[in-house]
């Protein structure tokens, strides 16, 4: 069973950060720190247009790149880590990243350092193959996306998917949303439908209320914004309270079983 599958043994709680924000080594620290309450970690791989984000996450980017932060330094940092954690742990990041590195180089260096999967949300299903193919051959998962407005495509997605289904739960950017609006339980059942794969919810939850609510419709449930935005908030001091909000998030999660 690989580590992603394993890690829905139970309901799964998936932590998003930005490498490097606020730096690398802070990272470090933050992932080691989540690990004892992740079930999956989500890397962020700064880009300088990840259009996919809100500007809580842009601006994290921003202080990333601006810091000197670089996919090798990222390389090198999870080499560090795979030391001292298992975590299943997946890159999120943009195609012009991958691209710009060599789709094949990167891919096979994320591998080889133990990363799981690998996330691309700007990566339509139509031009997923190109990633997905080389994925495979170097056995890194490549995470697929549905979004309520995949409708009758989420059975073709599903089909295909590898590791687990993101679902994102709102339409537009990442970001904290008082409410959830879109009926996820719908999505999940679609997948469903077609195959057993699990299904997480992302974008816009924040609270322990918004995460037990979404892990019963679900499998697992991802929070990112929020994270970023106790990064931003503390600095190099974020470690404890970003591992105390993770702590409270995964009972939340578990609390839906």
């Amino acid at each position: 069973m690989s580590r992603i599958a394993n890690a829905f043994k139970n309901k799964a709680f998936i932590p998003f950060i930005t490498c490097g924000d606020p730096a690398l080594d802070v990272t470090e620290a933050l992932v080691l720190a989540m690990a004892e309450n992740a079930d999956i970690i989500e890397l962020g791989i700064p880009f300088s247009d990840p259009t996919a984000e809100g500007p809580v996450i842009q601006e994290a980017s921003l202080r990333a790149l601006s810091g000197g932060v670089t996919t090798d330094k990222i390389f090198d940092m999870v080499v560090r880590l795979r030391e001292k954690t298992d975590v299943p742990m997946v890159f999120m990041t943009y195609a012009n990243v991958v691209f710009s590195y060599g789709t094949e180089r990167f891919v096979k260096r994320a591998a080889q350092i133990g990363m799981d999967g690998l996330i691309l949300p700007d990566v339509p299903f139509e031009e997923k193959e190109e990633f997905a193919q080389i994925c495979k051959a170097y056995g890194l998962d490549f995470i697929s996306l549905i979004a309520p407005t995949s409708k009758e495509r989420i059975a073709q997605i599903a089909s295909q998917a590898d590791g687990f289904v993101y679902c994102v739960s709102s339409l537009g950017v990442t970001g904290m949303r008082s409410q959830i609006t879109t009926d996820v339980g719908a999505m999940v059942k679609q997948v469903k439908a077609v195959r057993d794969i699990p299904c997480a919810i992302g974008f816009g939850i924040s609270t322990p209320e918004q995460a037990r609510e979404m892990g019963a419709k679900a499998d697992g449930v991802i929070v990112g914004s929020a994270i970023v935005k106790l990064c931003a908030q503390y600095g190099k001091d974020c470690v404890p309270y970003v591992a105390e909000y993770v702590r409270s998030m995964k009972a939340a999660v578990l609390e839906s079983c």
